[in-house]
Order: structure tokens, then sequence, then C-alpha cells
């Protein structure tokens, strides 16, 4: 059974110092035991405030290896990309961050979702050790239908176990995806939570009876207990 240890932060600028410092915290940890560390993050408003702070911490960037647990099958330089994110918020100019080695999702320049996806499953295994790769942090974002990355209810992608990556389908997009067998094999992962309007995909996460059908996140087991940072409009007590 996963075990989640839940971690409330009075409001979401609060929760954006809290991720901000735990991942900080995990990165450096991992440098002291390995030469390289391989974080996931995601996108979403709450990451983006986390990453402002994250960007600008004094870290062995050179030594940090970046990736994106989903990605939507749109241009970069679009809004609704999540490499757009991070490049106005933990790539901003000056950062220490930028040295660090990202790896992004190819999209619209190849042919397909489908071609995207077997691509980033190649760049994955040429740089992530492990069968499956396994990432040292792998960050995840809650929506309010319970799903996280681009696992969303009723997509074909939760029922992928064999590969790594998957093309999902979610809020009018095509969708570059961890699979919850990538996911899985993280070594820590952290789930970022805030607002009102996730107290009940919130509440189903931690109900050891919720199904995964339902709310997808279910789908993420780690052999390690997960993280979950949240907000007090987010979380309510059982």
């Amino acid at each position: 059974m996963t075990q989640y240890n839940i971690q409330v932060s009075k409001d979401k600028n609060f929760l954006a110092i809290e991720a901000s410092d735990l991942i900080t915290q995990k990165i450096q940890s991992s440098l002291n035991q390995k030469d390289r560390v391989k974080v996931a993050l995601c996108g979403g408003s709450t990451p983006k405030a986390a990453y402002l702070l994250l960007g600008k911490k004094n870290i062995d960037w050179s030594r940090v290896d970046l990736f994106l647990g989903d990605e939507r099958w749109v241009s970069h330089e679009s809004k609704d990309s999540n490499c757009h994110l991070l490049n106005n918020s933990l790539f901003q100019k000056g950062n220490p961050s930028l040295k660090a080695s990202f790896y992004g999702v190819s999209t619209i320049e190849l042919l397909s979702p489908e071609v995207s996806a077997k691509e980033y499953e190649k760049v994955l295994i040429e740089n992530v050790s492990g069968t499956p790769p396994k990432f040292d942090l792998i960050l995840l974002g809650l929506g309010d239908d319970g799903h996280t990355a681009s696992l969303f209810p009723g997509s074909e992608a939760l029922l992928e176990r064999d590969n790594l990556i998957a093309v999902g389908e979610g809020k009018g997009h095509k969708r570059i995806t961890f699979t919850s067998t990538l996911l899985s094999s993280a070594e820590k992962v952290v789930f970022l939570v805030s607002g009102a309007s996730k107290k009940i995909a919130l509440k189903r996460l931690l109900d050891q009876n919720e199904s995964w059908e339902r709310t997808p996140a279910k789908l993420v087991e780690p052999n390690t207990e997960i993280i979950v940072l949240t907000d007090k409009e987010a979380y309510s007590p059982a």
C-alpha cells in the first residue's frame, strides 16, 4: 500500500518556499552520493511559483539533469507548453539553474505525438540508468479531475505498462507523458497540490479505497513514501 507523507503549508506562497527548499535538499543529498542527479519536472501554476525560487538556489547545477514528466504536443513557444513555463520561471536569465542539462520533449517538429513519444523514450534510456530508468526525484501535480502528468481519466495511456512514454489526451491537447511504470520507479516522488479546486482530488488520492480509474494519480506507486506538499485550501484532514 502506498504511503503518503502529507506536509501542509498555510498558503500557496509558503508552499512554494517549502517546495523549493525540499527539492534543493533532495538534489544536494543525491549529489553527495553520486556524480549526477536526475530530476523530472511537472508543469502547472503551483510548481511555477516553486521554480521561480528554485532557479536561484546555490546548487551545483552543472551536475543536474532535468527532464519533463509530460508535455503538450505544441510549439515550445506556446503558452500551453511546459517548456515555455520553465523558460519563464526556472530558467530565467541570470539564474544559476541555467547550468543544468535540460532534456525537453521534441514536439511539433516531429511527424506525430507517437513519434515524439518514441524519441523521448530513447532520450530517457540513453541518459537515465536502470530498467526502467530510475529518477532520483519526480515532481508531480494533481488535476482537479485526479490526473497527474498527462494520465487523464479514461485515457488509453492509463493502461500502458510496457512502454516508458505514452501519448495521452486531455483538455484539448495531445500530450506526451511518463507512464505509471516510469513514475513508480522513482527514488522519490513529490506531489505539489494547492487551491480549493484540488480538495476533492487530493482527498481521493489519499483514500486507500479510491480507484485509479477515477483518480489516475493513484497509479503512482513507488517503493518509498510519496511526499505530498499542499496548502490548507487543498487539504481536508480525515
